[in-house]
């Protein structure tokens, strides 16, 4: 359950995902900060996009930022510059404060077309909208969302985090 609850959670991420150590960035200047993601979300590239295979036009969350015992809804979309074909590669991390709940990797067109209408090869424009029930059960607190997605030729799709979202 709390994979899979993770997973949606994510799904923007997942679909346009990240990688960087949570330890390695200035208390002043986050790479949010520095990078955001277009939209209504705490979403932040994880460094400059522009070599990314995948250009975000935006990602809405409502509401945002998610609360427990609601429905969030996801709506994101944008453009991969190269197909993206299945053996491609999603690294999951979420924690909860410095606890690490969650680490996986999946393979990445196995989780989007479970939990989207989306399916591989991904290219050109696309869309989804996705509603999650988020458990009433959710523990408060401060979470971290880390996802990174890579080609089946290890290439970046792109570098997603969301950090210290407070439930």
């Amino acid at each position: 359950m709390k994979l899979e609850y993770a997973f949606l959670l994510t799904a923007p991420l997942q679909i346009w995902a990240a990688s960087i150590p949570f330890y390695k960035q200035s208390p002043l200047t986050t790479l949010e900060e520095q990078f955001p993601v277009k939209g209504d979300n705490p979403l932040g590239y994880c460094n400059d996009p522009k070599d990314d295979i995948l250009e975000i036009t935006s990602v809405n969350l409502s509401p945002n930022p998610p609360e427990p015992g609601q429905t969030l809804t996801i709506e994101a979309e944008g453009t991969f510059h190269e197909p993206v074909e299945r053996g491609s590669k999603i690294h999951l991390e979420v924690k909860y404060g410095l606890i690490k709940l969650i680490k996986t990797d999946a393979d990445l067109c196995d989780e989007i077309e479970a939990n989207t209408d989306l399916k591989c090869p991904l290219q050109g424009k696309q869309k989804f909208v996705k509603q999650v029930d988020i458990p009433s059960q959710v523990p408060p607190g401060k979470y971290a969302v880390l996802a990174d997605v890579y080609t089946k030729d290890d290439e970046r799709v792109t570098c997603l985090q969301a950090r210290d979202i407070v439930f």
